[in-house]
């Protein structure tokens, strides 16, 4: 008998899909749902170290495997390059292999910052040997260096490794350097050494393969610094010195903080760690993301995201749960800075009595040879260690008080700031589209240029300013915290005419008061107007402001008028 229309056999079968979920692994799904999850499981990146070695560093760049030119080879710290003279309007046109120069940026991984005089002299000698002089350093303490031939890339990791650097997981969907305070050990002011957790946490974690596979990058920094002095509002998992009142110095966790196109605040666990438990602490937040983050869709699988849908009581109770095996104790959260610089620039009375003197490159951009100058002029004034900050900035270590100014004399002669204006200690600026692919405009040069530009027109201005220049959305330069962050687009001029620019982000901070900054609508500069807009901005600042206001406040505040 035919079944009536009511029957359920007679309506249309409709296809039943397996609903996927956001790809967790915790939930069992293993099966690759994009091209990246997929190269990484078809071979860990670790293992494209072994095909550098032995077929593409003989056989040329034409002989590199497409998953590993764009994928695998970042878990050595190795990215292709921008070829010159695509301008940014092809950036999000072209394809891949159009954009890609055969050449590459490499990334020293530092870290804590922490260099001799030995390792920064073979970083020199390194970039003016292979890289055509170049060398950056970033706002993670990394050095990165360009114009690198796959042909040299196994001499240049063995003079590396012979003085105990590395690029390993410097890129990639791995754990990232790992910040650390550039003062750590030495700072009278240090709430608690974290320089033994850095050192257990690279010995578990770096090179491993148990955490080489994670949904994106994860980003890590630890700080006993009263001055806040690692960014770690905007990391994965951060530890920030505290002192409890009943157990002593330790360190208050932070999970969850992230920039690019969509920024969150890192948020605090409440928890308070101690020294010895730090390791096994940032290897149960890896592991939740490991095996919890999202790898559905690569714009959502950074950790902030699974932080967000979960909040801290149920993060932290996983953690304990599944991945310590033990509560953690409550803890304060840390005071407020008492500086409002955190880039250690200057000099400084170390514990021991010695000194530490803080110096400003532009822009985070130096080259090969002014490396090796200043291993030699750390060297000349007694000091053998060297340390890269979170602001793009580099200190050394250990002067005796007579040879202070000697030091300092010897670093100013090859343009390295002790004493910088504003300008120059406040501004950042990310790679830009000399090298980069995904960037739009011009960021490095423009920003050097911009410092000179303040420098002449506003000579009296010595308020704490940031100006970070980025070079597309991604936020490597930190947009949204700046006091006046810059986002590099095409945009149009009075003539009608599309040419480089920025939209402008407007009193962001970071701080236990961090924020994003504002956007004014249709607020938007050409490069060319940049020194103009920001000259008239800080102008109005400094006529509006109310004693002691710090910018961030008096643009949350200020009319639109004001700020355009």
């Amino acid at each position: 008998m035919a079944p009536s229309p009511q029957d359920p056999a007679a309506a249309p079968r409709r296809k039943v899909s397996r609903h996927r979920g956001e790809g967790q692994w915790a939930a069992g799904h293993h099966t690759p749902l994009n091209g990246n999850e997929q190269f990484k499981k078809d071979d860990d990146g670790l293992n494209v170290r072994t095909r550098i070695e032995t077929i593409y560093s003989k056989r040329g760049f034409d002989s590199i495997d497409p998953n590993d030119l764009r994928g695998r080879m970042r878990w050595w710290g190795l990215y292709t390059q921008r070829k010159p003279g695509i301008d940014g309007g092809k950036t999000a046109v072209l394809e891949p292999e159009e954009l890609d120069d055969k050449y590459f940026m490499l990334r020293v991984r530092i870290d804590g910052g922490r260099l001799t005089t030995a390792q920064l002299r073979v970083i020199g000698e390194l970039s003016q040997e292979f890289a055509r002089g170049t060398a950056d350093i970033t706002d993670r303490q990394n050095i990165q260096l360009h114009w690198i031939r796959i042909e040299d890339v196994p001499e240049i990791w063995r003079r590396l490794e012979d003085v105990g650097l590395s690029t390993t997981e410097a890129c990639g969907d791995t754990p990232r350097v790992i910040l650390g305070s550039p003062v750590a050990g030495i700072a009278e002011d240090e709430i608690i050494d974290g320089t033994p957790a850095i050192e257990e946490i690279q010995r578990r974690v770096i090179g491993n393969k148990a955490f080489s596979n994670l949904p994106r990058k994860f980003k890590s920094a630890i700080s006993g610094s009263p001055l806040l002095d690692v960014a770690h509002e905007i990391n994965d998992i951060a530890l920030v010195g505290v002192e409890h009142p009943e157990h002593g110095p330790g360190f208050d966790l932070w999970v969850g903080g992230g920039l690019s196109t969509n920024p969150k605040i890192g948020v605090r666990l409440g928890a308070w760690v101690p020294l010895d438990e730090v390791a096994d602490v940032h290897e149960g937040v890896i592991s939740i993301f490991r095996d919890y983050g999202y790898r559905r869709l690569r714009n959502r699988a950074r950790l902030k995201f699974l932080v967000a849908d979960w909040g801290p009581e149920k993060f932290r109770q996983v953690l304990e749960d599944e991945y310590l095996g033990r509560k953690l104790l409550d803890g304060p959260a840390p005071e407020q800075p008492v500086e409002r610089w955190r880039d250690h620039v200057g000099v400084h009375r170390q514990r021991d009595g010695r000194f530490y003197v803080g110096f400003a490159p532009r822009v985070g951009r130096v080259d090969g040879a002014t490396l090796a100058k200043i291993a030699g002029v750390a060297e000349e004034h007694g000091s053998s260690r060297v340390r890269t900050t979170t602001e793009q900035k580099m200190i050394v270590l250990d002067v005796e008080a007579d040879q202070v100014d000697s030091l300092v004399a010897g670093l100013e002669a090859l343009d390295l700031r002790v004493t910088p204006s504003s300008f120059r200690r406040g501004t950042m600026a990310c790679t830009g589209i000399e090298f980069c692919k995904l960037a739009i405009v011009e960021t490095k040069a423009r920003g050097s240029a911009l410092i000179d530009e303040l420098e002449r027109r506003l000579p009296e201005f010595d308020e704490p300013i940031t100006i970070n220049l980025n070079g597309c959305p991604n936020a490597c330069a930190r947009i949204q915290v700046a006091d006046i962050g810059l986002k590099g687009q095409l945009v149009v001029d009075e003539a009608g005419n599309q040419v480089e620019g920025y939209q402008v982000h407007l009193g962001g901070a970071l701080g236990l008061e961090a924020g994003f900054g504002r956007k004014v609508r249709g607020l938007k500069v050409t490069s060319k107007e940049l020194p103009d807009y920001v000259e008239r901005v800080l102008r109005r600042f400094e006529a509006e402001r109310t004693d002691g206001e710090r910018f961030a406040a008096w643009a949350a505040r200020a009319s639109e008028e004001a700020l355009s």
